[in-house]
């Protein structure tokens, strides 16, 4: 792995200065709660299987084998909005291909660390992109760091949201699945598995647009509209370009209704305009490998807002040195990236997935 390379792909700076303080992260999975909620509710009927499920310390996917297993249907049968990280307690749902008369007693089902909290059906398969929001719990530990300082922090989050980055477990440890996505595209290895280049793609993508948003942090625009940006709608996919940013567009992003975007690259001209895509172009002039390499696998071009809001943002000091956090992202957003705004997390535990 290029040294350089590694370094961009980790390198986020914050948008309010230095870190307040050091915290621990992750001494149990309790202390990381994690409850996601689908943009719609299961009606009751219908050919698919939909299971509410609280698990500890177990992994999305083999959690997914497990239930293809036990209901003896085809793991791709099998499907699930979004990865939910392992050292955590989460709950989430699962959707199952499975014929009434084949279900089987869901209270009989046992297996270690996972609890089914309802079974119920919907017509359709679930889906990536299903999931609303994830609601956080999240407890810090040996944070040095006074009440007034975390006030204020926080404030200034209400007030602008946060840079939304891709979390540095999207690139894999040590940045390694941006390396394989880099000997993917000069044609070194040969991805056989859909999960695994679709990871690799996904890195390579995720490196492009945090390199953007950084430095949009640096020059103090990430929050702020520049003439020909992208303006994302919130909590869509949906944008549109603007020219100068009028008092409308100034005060729709002071309500957080719209947010300026950065790319997504792959085929297809940039859809920003005029200073937005000059910028975008001049970060990105030496990333030729990754650029051509996304277009050759025909990623289309696309957009990510550069900020997040953590809504429903509280506190609660456990102790002098024990704080717990909750708060509600949207699906495809990273708790570790809204808390890095905050402290260094010194973690116990690294994660293994992506919390979406």
């Amino acid at each position: 792995m290029d040294n350089a390379m590694q370094d961009s792909a980790m390198l986020t700076p914050r948008a309010f200065g230095e870190a307040l303080a050091h915290a621990t992260f992750r001494q149990s999975a309790a202390d990381f709660i994690v409850d996601e909620s689908l943009i719609f509710t299961p009606d009751g009927s219908g050919e698919h299987v939909y299971l509410h499920v609280r698990k500890t310390n177990t992994n999305t996917q083999w959690l997914a084998d497990e239930l293809a297993r036990y209901t003896k249907i085809k793991r791709r049968d099998i499907s699930y909005a979004g990865l939910k990280d392992r050292h955590a307690v989460t709950s989430q749902w699962f959707s199952l291909l499975l014929h009434k008369d084949k279900e089987p007693d869901w209270n009989e089902f046992r297996l270690e660390g996972v609890e089914i909290l309802e079974a119920t059906r919907h017509r359709t398969k679930l889906r990536p992109g299903m999931a609303k929001r994830n609601h956080f719990v999240i407890t810090l530990y040996h944070v040095q760091c006074s009440e007034q300082a975390l006030q204020q922090r926080l404030e200034q989050v209400e007030l602008l949201g946060v840079p939304n980055y891709y979390g540095e477990q999207r690139f894999g440890h040590d940045a390694s699945n941006l390396e394989q996505a880099k000997l993917l595209f000069e044609g070194k290895i040969n991805i056989k598995s859909r999960n695994k280049k679709g990871l690799y793609l996904s890195s390579a993508r995720s490196y492009l647009f945090n390199k953007v948003l950084a430095e949009r942090v640096r020059r103090g625009i990430w929050a702020t509209p520049i003439t020909g940006d992208c303006m994302m709608l919130d909590g869509t996919n949906s944008y549109f370009s603007i020219d100068d940013p009028d008092e409308e567009i100034l005060s729709r992003v002071t309500e957080f209704d719209i947010h300026p975007s950065g790319p997504l690259w792959g085929k297809g001209e940039l859809p920003a305009q005029h200073a937005a895509r000059q910028l975008e172009n001049e970060i990105l002039q030496d990333e030729d490998v990754f650029k051509s390499g996304l277009c050759g696998v025909n990623m289309t071009m696309d957009r990510r807002s550069l900020r997040m809001k953590p809504r429903s943002l509280a506190y609660e000091l456990l102790s002098p040195t024990t704080i717990r956090l909750s708060f509600d992202l949207t699906a495809g957003q990273y708790a570790t990236t809204f808390l890095h705004e905050l402290f260094i997390l010194d973690a116990i535990d690294k994660p293994t997935a992506i919390v979406s």
